[in-house]
């Protein structure tokens, strides 16, 4: 992204300058400005910063210049020079999908989202909550994007309600944009119990809450920490916004239970400062050993310290002898990662080539993947990352795609 450049048009006051530069290589700068951890990027990388001055406010002005053209309406459907006749389905309506669906529709290229949800844009819609990223300005780019001519398929589990062959067969290609949904759950003594629950149908029964829908495990408190004591174990940025989202739900406590310290937590130490700031407290080198109650009533905590680095160069933690106690809890969520589910078997399309890790195999820089004409981007490809990835991707994909329609033009024109 041109920083220095759009930094510039904006100290100047020439927003949609600015706006135009930022857009030309982002396909959702409000979006970035809002969730990305600029601490750790481009605001890491600030040279004031790294003098000790504090850094300058990038996520927020790059926020400021797309809002400002959004209000001022220099933000228009998309409205490609020509039409093109072939047709490209993309399955998943999140980051790294809509971004190559703003690309392909550009180029002229018919595009049909495929979403299993009812609403499009994915981990930005049900996933990150409402106070980071206000759900009007996902549904705005959503809307645009329809007015763009991309169709919105919804509620479609593919391999479920649509099989995977037929939409290859409908379309001249394909891209994979699912991201990773797979939770890894607790597998000590007692995890099976009620008040035990997954970050993502945490998160997403806010959401959707927040949208005005009928959420009856939100209503009768399965996935609501009203008046609870909650635990949510994990160090990423998934578990702070369960931390931050129980504050404002009306939990009585809520404590974040990581392994290792402060330092090597994977999430972003913003998040961390803002969520202490708010009332939570974080209990670190600590690991859940046992759950007791069902529903559960506390948990039974193992003091962890950091040993020997492991392949990563990461410490690794280790138990401490003798180091255990009780933790009060009526809420516990479990926010320990995502892994990529099994879209070979899912699907029934075991020529789909995965890593070794279960995600998708796909070519650096063409996103291309064993089988012809078929692409795949975003965390289905690197694992759970960020949203900018997504978006680098999905971008990276559109150009790609049109060229191999463009090489099978002229292969049919032969």
């Amino acid at each position: 992204n041109n920083i220095p450049d759009w930094l510039r048009l904006t100290a100047e006051g020439r927003l949609q300058e600015a706006y135009e530069i930022s857009q030309a290589t982002n396909s959702f700068p409000e979006i970035c400005g809002r969730i990305c951890p600029q601490d750790r990027l481009c605001e890491g990388n600030c040279v004031i910063e790294q003098s000790g001055h504090g850094t300058v406010t990038i996520g927020a002005i790059e926020k400021y210049i797309t809002d400002t053209a959004w209000d001022m309406g220099w933000v228009k459907p998309i409205k490609p020079a020509v039409e093109r006749a072939e047709s490209v389905g993309i399955i998943g309506g999140g980051p790294g999908g809509l971004a190559a669906a703003d690309a392909l529709r550009r180029a002229g290229v018919q595009v049909t989202v495929y979403e299993r949800h009812d609403r499009a844009g994915g981990l930005l819609t049900y996933g990150i909550p409402g106070f980071k990223l206000e759900k009007d300005v996902v549904m705005s780019r959503v809307k645009q994007l329809e007015e763009g001519g991309v169709e919105f398929v919804l509620n479609c589990n593919v391999g479920e309600d649509l099989s995977f062959d037929a939409i290859r067969g409908k379309h001249d290609a394909v891209l994979i944009a699912t991201g990773v949904y797979k939770t890894r759950d607790l597998r000590d003594p007692g995890a099976d119990a009620a008040g035990i629950v997954r970050a993502i149908d945490f998160l997403t029964a806010s959401n959707k809450k927040g949208f005005g829908d009928d959420v009856p495990e939100y209503d009768d408190g399965t996935l609501n920490a009203e008046g609870k004591r909650v635990l949510v174990i994990g160090g990423g940025d998934t578990a702070m916004d369960c931390v931050r989202t129980s504050i404002r739900q009306g939990a009585t406590s809520v404590k974040c239970v990581y392994r290792r310290d402060r330092a090597n937590m994977p999430g972003s130490q913003r998040e961390v400062k803002n969520a202490e700031e708010e009332g939570a407290e974080f209990v670190w080198l600590a690991a859940p050993k046992a759950f007791s109650g069902n529903p559960v009533r506390s948990v039974t905590i193992q003091r962890m310290k950091l040993g020997a680095p492991d392949a990563s160069g990461r410490q690794s933690p280790e138990p401490i002898e003798g180091g255990i106690y009780e933790e009060p809890a009526d809420l516990v969520i479990q926010a320990l990662g995502f892994e990529p589910e099994n879209l070979p078997e899912m699907w029934g399309v075991e020529a789909l080539e995965t890593t070794r890790w279960g995600t998708i195999k796909a070519a650096f820089g063409t996103h291309a993947t064993s089988l012809p004409g078929v692409y795949a981007v975003g965390d289905i490809v690197r694992g759970a990352s960020l949203v900018v990835w997504a978006i680098r991707d999905g971008r990276e994909a559109g150009a790609e795609i049109v060229k191999y329609l463009d090489g099978a033009s002229r292969v049919a024109a032969e």
